[in-house]
C-alpha cells in the first residue's frame, strides 16, 4: 500500500510538472509571435504546414470529427473516473484538480502551436498583393450589382435543379471543397497544397444554438462545419474552414477567400454558395448607405435565391437565444483578445477585400 501510494504520488508530480511546461512553452512562443517581427509569418508558412501535412493528414483518414468525438470522450471518462474516486472513498478533490489543469494546459500548448502564433502573421490580402482603401457608395453599389447578377447565374432553376446539384452530400462536397482551394491556390501559392478534408460535426445542434456555421480544431487541426444549415451555406463554410488551414486566421479573410475559392470551383454549388455569402455581406453594406440601391437589388434575385433567404433566416432564428448571445460575446472576446479589434465584427470587413478585388479585377480587363 505504501508503495502504491508512492508511485501514485509520483505520477500526480509527473502530471503537474508536465502541465506548467506545457504553460510555460505556450506562453513563451505566444510572447514571440506577438514581439518578434517575422516570427509568426516563418512558422505560419514554415512549420504549420508541416502539422498540417502529419498531424491534420492523419485525423483526415478518420470519418468523422475527431474534436468533436473527443469532447465526448473526455466528459465521459471524466465522469466515470470522478463517479469511481468518490464511491471508493478515496480523497479525490486535488487528483481532479491535477488533470483539469493538465488537460487545460495541454490544449491551451495545442492551441497555440496549431492556431495562436498564426493570428499574428501577415494577413492574405497582403501576399496576394490585394490593397483595400477607401470606396465610394457607386463602388459598393457596383459590388452588389454584380454579385447580384452572378447569384441569379448559378442560382437553382427549378426544384429538379435543386435536387439534382444544390442539395447537401456529405463526401461530395468534402471533395469539391478541397479542389475549389486547391483551384484557387494556383493563382495565389499561399493557398495551393495540401488540404485534409473538412469534417461535418454530427451532432450540429451543438453549433447551432451557438448560432456557428463552423469550427476550427486547433486540438486535431480538422475544419469542421454545421451540417444542419441551409445547404447554400454549406460549400463557404467548407472553404472557409479549409482557409484557416494555410495559416489564415482572420475571420474576414478567411470569409473572403472562402468567397474566391468557390468561385473558381466548377460545381455551381459552390459558386452559387459563394456569390450568395459575398452578396449578403455587401448588401449588408449597402443598405446602411443607400437603401434605394440596395432594394433594387434585393429585387433583382430569383425566386429560388429568396425562397433559400427566407429558409436560412428561419433556420437561425429558431437560435435566436440567450446561449447564442454568451456564444457570441465569447467569440467576439476570444477574437479581441487574438488582437482582431474589432472582435465579430471583422466579419463584415470581407466587404473591404471584395471590393479592392474587384477593382483590382476590373483594371486587368
Amino acid at each position: 500500500m505504501i508503495r502504491d501510494a508512492k508511485k501514485r504520488e509520483k505520477r500526480e508530480k509527473r502530471y503537474t510538472v508536465v502541465a506548467w511546461i506545457c504553460l510555460i512553452l505556450a506562453l513563451l512562443f505566444q510572447v514571440i509571435a506577438r514581439r518578434v517581427p517575422g516570427f509568426a509569418d516563418w512558422y505560419a508558412h514554415h512549420i504549420y504546414p508541416l502539422i498540417v501535412g502529419s498531424v491534420g493528414r492523419v485525423f483526415g483518414w478518420v470519418p468523422f470529427s475527431v474534436s468533436e468525438f473527443g469532447i465526448y470522450v473526455i466528459v465521459v471518462v471524466g465522469a466515470g473516473w470522478l463517479i469511481g474516486q468518490i464511491r471508493a472513498g478515496k480523497p479525490w478533490w486535488m487528483r481532479f484538480l491535477r488533470r483539469v489543469w493538465l488537460i487545460v494546459a495541454m490544449l491551451f500548448f495545442l492551441y497555440t502551436m496549431n492556431c495562436g502564433i498564426n493570428y499574428h502573421a501577415r494577413a492574405f490580402s497582403e501576399y496576394a498583393g490585394i490593397e483595400t482603401g477607401r470606396y465610394t457608395t457607386e463602388e459598393l453599389a457596383d459590388l452588389c450589382e454584380f454579385l447580384t447578377e452572378k447569384v441569379n447565374e448559378n442560382a437553382p432553376v427549378s426544384e429538379a435543379d435543386r435536387e439534382e446539384n444544390f442539395v447537401y452530400r456529405e463526401r461530395a462536397w468534402q471533395k469539391e471543397g478541397i479542389r475549389a482551394m486547391q483551384a484557387v491556390g494556383e493563382r495565389y501559392p499561399e493557398l495551393a497544397g495540401f488540404y485534409p478534408r473538412a469534417k461535418q460535426v454530427t451532432v450540429s445542434e451543438i453549433l447551432s444554438v451557438q448560432q456557428l456555421s463552423g469550427i476550427y480544431s486547433p486540438f486535431t487541426v480538422e475544419a469542421n462545419y454545421n451540417k444542419a444549415m441551409t445547404d447554400y451555406n454549406i460549400p463557404h463554410t467548407i472553404c472557409h474552414e479549409l482557409s484557416h488551414l494555410k495559416g489564415f486566421m482572420r475571420e474576414d479573410e478567411a470569409n473572403f477567400i472562402a468567397c474566391l475559392a468557390c468561385s473558381f470551383s466548377e460545381e455551381r454549388a459552390f459558386r452559387y454558395s459563394g456569390y450568395l455569402l459575398g452578396w449578403i455581406h455587401a448588401t449588408n453594406a449597402l443598405v446602411d448607405v443607400d437603401r434605394d440601391a440596395y432594394q433594387k437589388c434585393v429585387s433583382k434575385l430569383g425566386t429560388e435565391v429568396k425562397r433559400d433567404l427566407a429558409e436560412n433566416n428561419q433556420f437561425w432564428d429558431r437560435y435566436d437565444t440567450k446561449t447564442a448571445k454568451v456564444a457570441n460575446q465569447i467569440n467576439d472576446t476570444y477574437l479581441k483578445a487574438n488582437l482582431q479589434e474589432d472582435g465579430v465584427k471583422s466579419y463584415g470587413r470581407v466587404v473591404d477585400l471584395m471590393l479592392a478585388y474587384r477593382k483590382l479585377e476590373k483594371s486587368g480587363e
